[in-house]
C-alpha cells in the first residue's frame, strides 16, 4: 500500500477563522465537491503566508459561499485572508498508485471561485 495525494485545493484564501468552534475546516460545498470531499473526511492545510501545517477534517459549508474557515484550536495557525493549500491523500495498492490521478481544483484567490479542475501546471 503507498499513501499519495488524490485531491487538492490549490490557492484557497481563508474567509474566517474562528477559535471556539470545536475544531476541523468549513469548506462550501461546492468546491468539496470539486475536490471529492466528504465532510469529516481527513485533510492536510499548508499556509501558504506563515508557512504551517496542520491535520484536521472537513466540515460542509454552503455551497457558492466560497467559505473556507479555520476552526477550533487549528485558528491559531492562519488569519482571515491567508493562503492555503488543502491536501487529502488515499492508501492504495501499488498497482493503483501508479495509476492515480490527482483530482486538482484552482481557485481564483480573490473569491475562492473554482478557476479550473484539472492537472498540475507542469503537466499541461
Amino acid at each position: 500500500m503507498r499513501t499519495m495525494l488524490y485531491s487538492k485545493i490549490h490557492q484557497a484564501r481563508v474567509t474566517d477563522v474562528n477559535l471556539y468552534y470545536e475544531g476541523s475546516i468549513t469548506i462550501a460545498r461546492d468546491i468539496m465537491e470539486a475536490a471529492d470531499l466528504l465532510p469529516y473526511e481527513r485533510v492536510e492545510v499548508l499556509n501558504i503566508n506563515s508557512g504551517a501545517r496542520l491535520r484536521t477534517y472537513v466540515i460542509e459549508g454552503k455551497a457558492g459561499s466560497g467559505e473556507i474557515c479555520i476552526n477550533g484550536p487549528a485558528a491559531r495557525k492562519a488569519v482571515k485572508d491567508d493562503l492555503v493549500i488543502i491536501l487529502a491523500y488515499r492508501s492504495v495498492p501499488d498497482e493503483e498508485a501508479r495509476m492515480l490521478t490527482p483530482k486538482l481544483v484552482y481557485l481564483n484567490s480573490s473569491d475562492n471561485t473554482i478557476v479550473r479542475i484539472g492537472l498540475l501546471k507542469e503537466e499541461r
